[in-house]
C-alpha cells in the first residue's frame, strides 16, 4: 500500500472514531449534566469508538501495522472496552440507580436500553472467553466463532443502542461511527474466514501485515 493510501486510510479511521467524540463534547445538552453523567456518556462514546478499531486490529487491517503488533492492541483494548462498558454503566447507577435496575431486568420503556443491556453482556461474555481461552482448551475455530459471534452482538447491540439514544452524540456522526463499527466487524470475521471451513492469519498478506 502507497504511503498515500495508507494516510488516507487512516485519516478516515481517525475522523470516524473523533468526530463523535468532538461533536458530542460541543452539545449544548452537557450543560444541564452533572459531572458523573457526563463522564459516563463519553466514557460509552469511547467504547464505540473502540468498537470500530477492534475488527480492524483482530484481522491486521490497520494500514502499517503488523498483524502480531495489531493483535497485542487488540487484547489490550479488549480489556479498555470492558472498562469503559463498567465505568458508563457504573455513572449511570450513580446517577440513576432504579433506570440501571429496569434496565438490566429488561422493564425499561426505552427499547435503547434492552440493547445496551445485551452489548454489555456480551462485551463481558467475549472477555471472560478472552482470558480463559487456554484454559477452556477449546480447539482455535471454535474458540474464534463463539469470541466472534459474541463481538457482532457486541457490535450490533451497542450500535443499536447508541443510535436509539437522542441525547448529546451528534446524528450524523453517531450513525456513521455505528454503520462503521459493524461493517468492519462484518469485514474481518469475513476476512479471515471464521465461520467458513478453515481460518486464515490475514488475508492480505503471508507474514501478516498490511502494507
Amino acid at each position: 500500500m502507497k504511503p498515500f493510501q495508507k494516510a488516507v486510510l487512516w485519516g478516515l479511521i481517525s475522523a470516524v472514531v473523533i468526530a463523535p467524540l468532538l461533536a458530542a463534547a460541543s452539545s449544548p445538552l452537557l450543560a444541564w449534566r452533572d459531572p458523573v453523567y457526563i463522564a459516563s456518556g463519553f466514557a460509552g462514546i469511547l467504547a464505540m469508538a473502540l468498537l470500530v478499531l477492534q475488527p480492524l486490529l483482530a484481522g491486521g487491517l490497520l494500514p502499517g501495522v503488523s498483524l502480531a503488533k495489531s493483535r497485542a492492541v487488540h487484547r489490550w483494548a479488549g480489556t479498555l472496552l470492558v472498562l469503559m462498558v463498567v465505568l458508563h454503566v457504573g455513572g449511570l447507577w450513580v446517577t440513576s440507580p432504579p433506570d440501571v435496575v429496569d434496565a438490566l431486568l429488561f422493564r425499561s420503556p426505552t427499547p435503547f436500553s434492552a440493547w445496551g443491556v445485551i452489548a454489555m453482556w456480551c462485551i463481558f461474555a467475549a472477555g471472560l472467553v478472552a482470558v480463559l481461552r487456554r484454559r477452556l482448551r477449546w480447539r482455535p475455530k471454535t474458540w474464534q466463532k463463539i469470541h466472534s459471534t459474541l463481538a457482532l452482538g457486541v457490535v450490533i447491540g451497542g450500535a443499536a443502542h447508541a443510535f436509539l439514544i437522542e441525547g448529546t452524540m451528534e446524528p450524523v456522526t453517531k450513525a456513521v461511527l455505528c454503520v462503521a463499527a459493524v461493517v468492519v466487524t462484518l469485514k474481518a470475521i469475513r476476512d479471515l474466514r471464521i465461520w467458513s471451513g478453515r481460518a486464515i492469519a490475514n488475508p492480505n498478506t503471508r507474514t501478516g501485515s498490511v502494507r
